[in-house]
């Protein structure tokens, strides 16, 4: 997936969440801020979009996004458990309808043992303030470690996407 298709999929998500009057988040680890930046970068994006996190050190996935440190020891910050959580604690902590997470090893070295190109995402959904879903996935991506972060922003909005048009129905 390329920067280009990001960014028709963040205006697509945009227009969606203006249309119902929903809004949106981000939990950032790996991606460092670069899924924020493709939903800012549309206009329109502050009707719908609350905030991101962006918590590159492990210990501000507890402290600013409620990850339990439990489950961080247990799985490490590059696990589904973990992108799920963060999530959650994104849609919970900022007030949104909807929210994604970011979290892998974009390299240039491995990292909790996991190889370069591991990455999970997530959507959160759920009424504003209340527990809701999450729906995770692992993808194993190649290139460099820009290739890697902008495919992750790419998947982690098509999978928002998806979670946002299931909630319509």
């Amino acid at each position: 997936m390329s920067e280009e298709t990001a960014g028709r999929t963040a205006a697509a998500l945009i227009g969606l969440l203006a249309e119902r009057q929903q809004t949106v988040a981000a939990a950032e680890s790996l991606t460092g801020g670069l899924v924020a930046a493709a939903l800012t970068g549309v206009p329109g994006a502050s009707a719908v979009f609350r905030g991101a996190v962006v918590a590159y050190a492990t210990e501000l996935k507890t402290v600013l996004l409620g990850v339990d440190p439990a489950l961080l020891a247990a799985r490490g910050a590059v696990s589904p458990e973990v992108a799920g959580a963060m999530a959650a604690g994104a849609r919970s902590r900022l007030g949104a309808s909807f929210a994604v997470a970011t979290t892998g090893v974009a390299g240039p070295d491995p990292a909790e043992g996991k190889p370069v190109g591991t990455v999970y995402i997530a959507a959160s959904a759920g009424p504003e303030g209340q527990p809701g879903t999450a729906r995770v996935r692992r993808l194993a991506l190649r290139g460099s470690r820009d290739d890697i972060r902008g495919q992750t922003v790419a998947h982690a909005l098509a999978l928002l996407l998806v979670i946002v048009r299931e909630e319509s129905r």
